[in-house]
């Protein structure tokens, strides 16, 4: 890929920076961009073919402060000989994150002599310990020592890695706003890596065709992954809405339709995938019959504030939906705001309901569009499904156990 560099001579900020946040000790490359200058300036991460724009951005004299409100975030920087530096802060689950923050101007990497490993194509990933998503699917791109690509969990994609093999290590990184990933990985023997996620998290990986010849479970079936203890009971819910009032299925405005079901979270990048083709939808099939409902659990717990959140959350997409308020997402939240689910453990998860409201399918996690054929698929999927919800008056025959 190519960008400008346009105005690295200026004394702006405008055009690509490489920037890094430090995370317990770690330091986690991606790419910035700003546009524009004055009251008009605007910055945004770059994720893949992805920007996370700024809410607002402001560089006064030497200061740069830059909001994502939809995240409850801002960075905080000085510009000081063509640099920058400072501290990056978003809520997190009960508490206040922070990282260090540092940005130059972006550069073309000199060319790499080092004969790189190669690691392109879809690897079988097992992460260590018993948690039942550590088989993943990793997707990698190579091109002389640079890799890009993603790792397919059951929650969903890391979204865009990028990095470059140096000196025997891969160092594949990616920083949403939220997460702040980096995979170090060497080859351990031929069609073999070995690495650690995060600085924490060991794993080793074999190509995905060779996993398959020899029997080993693949990842989790999202379509699987979570089920309902009762499929042929009417599904059931009540919360509040944005307003205060309670809301339930048995509703009139939810009568006799089919209905999508989306646990999600506005500090969720993978929520923020799902939204806009739960939008698609929803535009397209409301007046046939097709609603939708987003319950949100969020990180504060304190109710004008999550709901403030949440409000952003349904601007920034769009969102005309029933949206309501589940409390502060803890350990055992879902399950006990949804006690007829079995296996929840994944945000998003998405619930369709036949026009009787009994479960059809439940969706775990979601393929963004950095893992793109799993993401169009995906999207093909559940476009079939809700047209079968909508022709069908019962789901159970639906629903695969």
């Amino acid at each position: 890929m190519l960008w400008s560099a346009c105005g690295a001579a200026g004394g702006g900020l405008q055009g690509l920076w490489e920037a890094e946040v430090i995370v317990d000790n770690r330091r986690v490359p991606f790419r910035m961009e700003f546009e524009g200058e004055g009251g008009a300036l605007q910055a945004a991460v770059l994720d893949g073919d992805n920007r996370w724009r700024s809410s607002s951005a402001r560089l006064e004299g030497t200061r740069l402060t830059v909001r994502w409100d939809y995240y409850d975030a801002v960075l905080e920087a000085a510009l000081a000989d063509g640099q920058l530096s400072g501290t990056y802060r978003r809520q997190g689950r009960g508490r206040r994150i922070e990282y260090g923050f540092q940005a130059r101007r972006w550069q073309a990497p000199e060319a790499s002599e080092e004969a790189a490993p190669n690691i392109q194509g879809a690897w079988r990933i097992e992460a260590e310990g018993n948690s039942r998503g550590r088989v993943m699917k990793g997707l990698f791109r190579q091109s002389g020592s640079e890799v890009s690509g993603t790792v397919q969990r059951i929650d969903g994609d890391f979204g865009a890695l990028e990095g470059r093999w140096r000196n025997g290590v891969l160092r594949l990184s990616h920083f949403d706003l939220i997460r702040a990933t980096l995979l170090e990985i060497r080859l351990a023997a031929p069609a073999r890596i070995e690495g650690v996620l995060d600085g924490r998290q060991k794993f080793t990986a074999i190509p995905m065709a060779e996993a398959e010849a020899a029997g080993l479970a693949p990842p989790p079936d999202p379509s699987r992954y979570t089920g309902v203890k009762s499929p042929g009971e009417v599904f059931r819910f009540t919360f509040h809405d944005l307003e205060g009032k309670p809301v339930s299925l048995t509703d009139a405005r939810f009568r006799g339709k089919a209905v999508i079901v989306s646990i999600t979270g506005t500090w969720c990048p993978n929520c923020h995938d799902e939204a806009p083709f739960l939008k698609t939808l929803y535009d397209r099939w409301r007046e046939r019959g097709l609603e939708v409902v987003s319950v949100f659990f969020e990180y504060t717990g304190e109710p004008a504030r999550d709901h403030e959140q949440i409000r952003l959350f349904l601007k920034r997409h769009g969102i005309e939906w029933t949206a309501l308020y589940a409390g502060q997402i803890e350990d055992g939240a879902v399950e006990r705001a949804f006690p007829q689910l079995a296996g929840f453990g994944a945000f998003p998860t998405t619930i369709f309901l036949g026009r009787d409201h009994r479960v059809a399918s439940i969706h775990a996690g979601f393929a963004g569009p950095a893992n793109r054929e799993e993401h169009e698929e995906l999207k093909r999927e559940m476009t079939g499904l809700v047209e079968r919800l909508l022709t069908d008056r019962s789901a159970a025959h639906l629903f695969r156990r």
